[in-house]
């Protein structure tokens, strides 16, 4: 019966008021504060917060505090609490303590966009809303509520919960760690960090996610001339900063196979790990997930090999090019510089402050022609790998794998990161981590077409409110 009034009540919900919510969430083109520096002057991530802090205050849940807290400098931090709820059937104490995360800051519009659509412009295509945030990560701080309120509307206690949801997720979550120091005393010592921010390989199960990559990014720029200066006279004589910076990568990489060069990038796979992306490879072969143009390959052939190389081997991606005209009025110049953005993904146990430094010192050392060669806005994310789950976190989360979508879970190592998680796996180290979401084959989330597939969402929504109750009556 409570399985059923949860169902219900959550199926409703999403229909009739998280759906057109999420259309008018859409809408705000809130990019994160790396990509509109003057974020607070054009005010798309507190209207953001706002339209998500009204629907959150609206829900029917007992002892509700929603507060939006924003200390100096930073972009806003969206807080809801709640007390415990019927401890008297709970097996925890009272003050037990689940955390649950998501982030509201977008990507940037990204170019590509299908005719109809577009990154501020929602569209229901049968299962699918469109539209640039709605899966990364905007459902997060509606599922997290509604599960809560579901779980009480059934009468099944749950423990104490937060809700955290930030807004600079998307820069590399550069302003939390401000909010857990000054939240350390309230959030006191969860037992149970529940992530919705990551992605899955079908829509018939609850997935989680049992590792997440690190990240350093910066920006390498070239300078060689003070202006630009005719191609014809100069090329032969001056070199390319372009050629320069490409002289430079292959410091970094090894251009013929991918594979980063510099020992500190790397991490030793452990052998659950590499079980574990071979049972998963065996089913759900990763390659076929990515829009190849015809006659593409992937880098390597082996459905274990793609797992891994996803999840567990440090890559390079040039994210972003400054200093090149559009082809269409680009003149005959040698351009004076060329700045690309580097995006270096790291595996989950690796150092990520120490591949920083090791990276910027390999890009700037000793310049080739004596060019100026910097490595800026450099920064650094931890990876994580999380810590096998308790005897009745995995029996909870099959278990509500199960009522929801029919099947048990199945777990995955992440490509992406999230900095959060590892912030949070050092302040808390006992706590069990539940990392889920609904990024599945297609959702595309930072690129053109990202979609969020709503029946999912609203079945990761049921998982949700099942896995709190089993938390409080471990």
């Amino acid at each position: 019966m409570a399985a059923s009034t949860i169902n219900e009540h959550i199926t409703t919900v999403w229909a009739d008021d998280i759906v057109p919510t999420l259309h008018d969430y859409i809408r705000i083109p809130c990019v994160s504060v790396a990509f509109d520096p003057e974020w607070k002057a054009h005010g798309h991530l507190d209207r953001a917060v706002e339209l998500i802090r009204s629907w959150c205050a609206k829900r029917t849940v007992a002892g509700l505090t929603v507060e939006v807290i924003e200390l100096p400098g930073r972009t806003p931090l969206l807080v809801c609490e709640v007390p415990a709820f019927r401890p008297d059937l709970a097996t925890c104490a009272a003050d037990d303590t689940v955390l649950l995360y998501g982030h509201l800051d977008k990507q940037p519009e990204m170019t590509g966009w299908r005719d109809g659509l577009g990154p501020w412009k929602p569209v229901m295509e049968g299962d699918r809303l469109y539209g640039r945030g709605g899966a990364d990560d905007g459902y997060a701080a509606f599922a997290s509520l509604l599960a809560i309120e579901a779980a009480q509307l059934a009468g099944l206690p749950h423990s104490r919960l937060i809700v955290l949801i930030e807004a600079s997720e998307e820069s590399g979550s550069i302003d939390l760690p401000g909010y857990l120091t000054a939240l350390r005393d309230r959030l006191g010592s969860p037992t149970l960090v529940l992530c919705l921010d990551s992605g899955c390989l079908d829509n018939e199960r609850m997935w989680v996610t049992t590792s997440l990559r690190g990240m350093v990014g910066g920006n390498l720029r070239v300078d060689i001339l003070e202006e630009g200066v005719h191609s014809g006279e100069a090329s032969g004589v001056v070199p390319s900063s372009f050629r320069i910076a490409r002289m430079l990568l292959n410091r970094l990489e090894d251009t013929d196979t991918g594979e980063l060069l510099l020992p500190e990038l790397h991490a030793p796979v452990p052998p659950d790990r590499r079980g574990q992306a071979a049972d998963t490879a065996g089913e759900f072969p990763i390659g076929g997930h990515f829009p190849f143009v015809p006659g593409a390959r992937p880098m390597v052939d082996d459905p274990t090999d793609q797992l891994l190389a996803r999840t567990w081997k440090p890559a390079l991606s040039i994210t972003g090019v400054d200093g090149i005209p559009p082809v269409e009025i680009a003149g005959n110049v040698l351009r004076p510089h060329t700045t690309l953005h580097l995006s270096v993904r790291l595996p989950p146990t690796c150092d990520a402050d120490a591949a920083l430094a090791t990276i910027e010192a390999c890009l700037t050392a000793d310049p080739p022609y004596g060019a100026r060669v910097q490595f800026l806005d450099g920064h650094a994310g931890p990876g994580w790998n999380a810590p096998t789950f308790a005897p009745w976190l995995q029996q909870a989360l099959d278990s509500a794998s199960t009522t929801a979508f029919g099947r048990p879970t199945m777990a995955f190592g992440e490509g992406g990161s999230i900095p959060f998680m590892g912030l949070l796996g050092e302040m808390f180290p006992a706590a069990q981590f539940v990392i889920t979401g609904t990024l599945g084959p297609g959702s595309n989330a930072h690129g053109p077409n990202e979609f969020l597939h709503v029946p999912t969402a609203r079945k990761l929504t049921e998982c949700l409110a099942h896995v709190l109750h089993a938390h409080a009556t471990r």
